[in-house]
């Protein structure tokens, strides 16, 4: 072999190497494969011990939404609708000793989890990550038999996966081309939780993630939706059967795209014209999104939570009754007075609620979704005193969710509070004795107070359960 020829083979095998080394860079670098490998990976990593916490209260919390939204119009309509289903009997509907698919289930069982406004948000992106996550996972883990710390694990994926794909977008944009952050970001979170519990390699991951793309959606047409069934499904049986629909399918062997985040044409390009795809990635393993949701101290609508609890605060500074009253000005941030402002829902409703609150010094469960109090004479009385504004200095994100209640008294005084972060929210959590309380009061009614002692406790201490299908008894009604 002459040495022109040796240089040429060299250089050829030389440039041949450069060329695979960097297509592994480019492989390494998109956003798809490395999102896909760190949900593979994620199911085996340990959770810090703050945010292994913070995972089982905001499993509780949903779990206790789950169970009294069964006893509400869109859960009771959810189970209904999938009893004419039938369906292998793979996972169970809570409250109920209903067995169906779970694509079934998760579908069923999200919509209690948002037939109330009891689940918890994010406020920055205003996710409901809990309501199609937690769901999905049941369904997963009731099929496959994984233990409790597998479901914390799993939990804490589709709470990363669907705030960060509303950062990716970015949420602003996707409110602003009429979609529902809502809707578009619940079908990830229930794809993270559920992939997780199926334990999909990368392969299958990337498979995954485009079946959940292409189902992605949301409007925010829900506003007007007055009777919180479609907004049942929008926020969350929709994202819980899509995201366990996607799964399902890459199990039973089908194929797909695998970059549905990467290239021409992805998700990310397709749903926002400002798209951060880094967002998808940033801090994944160390910053977990179960941390950052608020858990709500009132079942109502998340806008209305600052807002009772600075009028509750006056309340008790000021020893307020409604006699001496003369006005209420709830000052809200601009894009929540169109959600809360004026609903004809009693929990959606900042008015009724604001008087509510001040004439009964508290807002229970039962009160707040009394649609017979919207019409009781003394509630009615106060709600004519309450005014609600929006206020641009409250669009604040650090704290997007904060509100100032202005009451003049009948003397002519003005008091005030504002409210930045209401309890429940990162800034000021919840113990875990305040979460089990609440818990409490919602589940018990419906599964008595020894079963729901009894789940409390083992939710508690859930990485120490072997099987979540143990939980199955506790969970029927």
């Amino acid at each position: 072999m002459s040495a022109p020829t040796r240089r040429r083979l060299i250089q050829g095998a030389g440039a041949l190497a450069l060329v695979q080394s960097c297509a592994a860079i480019a492989a390494d670098a998109e956003v798809t494969g490395r999102l896909a490998r760190y949900m593979a990976a994620a199911r085996d990593q340990t959770l810090p011990p703050e945010v292994l916490i913070a995972c089982k209260h905001r499993i509780l919390d949903t779990l206790a939404a789950m169970v009294s939204g069964a006893r509400m119009r869109p859960g009771e309509m959810a189970l209904a609708y999938v009893r004419t289903l039938g369906g292998t009997e793979q996972a169970g509907i809570v409250a109920s000793d209903f067995r169906t698919t779970t694509v079934n289930a998760a579908l069923a069982n999200a919509m209690c989890a948002h037939a109330d406004e009891t689940d918890d948000f994010e406020p920055v992106t205003k996710a409901h990550p809990g309501c199609a996550t937690v769901p999905a996972a049941l369904a997963l883990a009731e099929l496959h038999g994984n233990s409790g710390a597998e479901f914390v694990r799993a939990v804490a994926l589709g709470y990363d996966l669907c705030c960060r794909l509303l950062l990716a977008l970015g949420p602003d944009h996707v409110r602003g081309t009429h979609r529902s952050a809502e809707g578009t970001s619940s079908t990830f979170g229930a794809l993270g939780a559920a992939a997780s519990l199926a334990r999909l390699d990368e392969r299958r991951m990337r498979f995954a993630l485009a079946y959940a793309a292409q189902q992605v959606s949301g409007l925010w047409s829900w506003v007007r939706d007055h009777d919180h069934v479609e907004k049942a499904f929008d926020f969350a049986g929709m994202g819980a059967r899509n995201g366990v629909t996607a799964v399902g399918m890459v199990e039973a062997g089908l194929t797909g795209v695998s970059d549905v985040l990467d290239g021409r044409h992805n998700l990310l390009n397709a749903l926002s014209t400002a798209p951060k795809p880094d967002a998808m990635l940033e801090g994944l393993g160390s910053r977990f999104f179960v941390t950052e949701t608020a858990i709500k101290t009132y079942s109502v609508g998340y806008p209305i939570q600052s807002p009772l609890d600075a009028t509750l605060t006056l309340r008790r500074q000021y020893g307020l009754t409604p006699d001496s009253v003369r006005h209420i000005l709830v000052k809200l941030p601009t894009d929540a007075v169109g959600i809360v402002g004026s609903s004809a829902m009693p929990d959606v409703s900042c008015q009724h609620l604001v008087a509510l609150a001040l004439v009964k010094g508290a807002v229970s469960f039962a009160d707040s979704h009394d649609a017979g109090l919207m019409h009781d004479p003394a509630i009615a009385a106060e709600r004519a005193k309450v005014d609600v504004a929006g206020d641009p200095a409250l669009m604040d994100p650090a704290a997007p969710r904060g509100a100032i209640v202005t009451i003049t008294l009948a003397d002519g005084r003005i008091v005030e509070h504002h409210t930045r972060h209401p309890p429940g929210t990162k800034e000021n959590p919840l113990s875990t004795e305040a979460v089990n309380a609440k818990a409490r009061d919602l589940m018990a009614p419906v599964l008595g107070p020894d079963k729901t002692d009894r789940l409390i406790a083992r939710v508690n201490a859930l990485e120490a359960v072997a099987d979540m299908r143990e939980l199955r008894p506790l969970l029927v009604a």
